[in-house]
């Protein structure tokens, strides 16, 4: 078991001795993702594989937030923001806009990089260093305007 997926499943045994209900239920939501993938795939889940998940469930939350806004329903988003900060726990720390420039401007030399057509060299390189730490979107945005120049 990956040490990751170990830290989430402590996490949910001391939810339940706290009787926290919404950690405890985002918790087993958490988990019960990474099993079904684990029985969809016939795979048991890396670190780099459950902090993808992570990402993915924290970025669904993020989008249902600005959607239950839209809708004025408040108390929906205040909901996905509970969820949306015990996902953030188990992420590791966020980068900032100074070391994601300095990765893209990095991952852009390693690469060799110069148009628009090379920026899928830039982002594979880079998903494996930002997974969980960074928005794909923000990284994207930043690889666009390093190669337009």
């Amino acid at each position: 078991m990956s040490e990751l997926k170990q830290q989430i499943t402590n996490e949910m045994k001391a939810a339940m001795r706290a009787k926290e209900k919404a950690r405890l239920s985002t918790i087993r939501m958490i988990l019960a993702e990474l099993k079904r993938i684990e029985v969809d795939e016939r795979i048991e889940l890396d670190d780099n594989r459950v902090l993808a998940v992570l990402d993915k469930m924290s970025k669904q939350r993020r989008d249902s937030i600005s959607q239950f806004e839209e809708a004025a329903r408040m108390d929906l988003a205040d909901a996905e923001r509970q969820e949306l900060e015990v996902i953030k726990t188990f992420l590791p720390q966020p980068l900032t806009d100074e070391e994601t420039a300095d990765l893209v401007k990095e991952a852009a030399e390693e690469s060799g990089a110069q148009t628009m057509q090379d920026m899928g060299k830039i982002m594979g390189l880079l998903k494996p260093k930002v997974q969980g730490r960074a928005d794909m979107g923000t990284i994207s945005k930043l690889v666009k305007a390093h190669l337009a120049g």
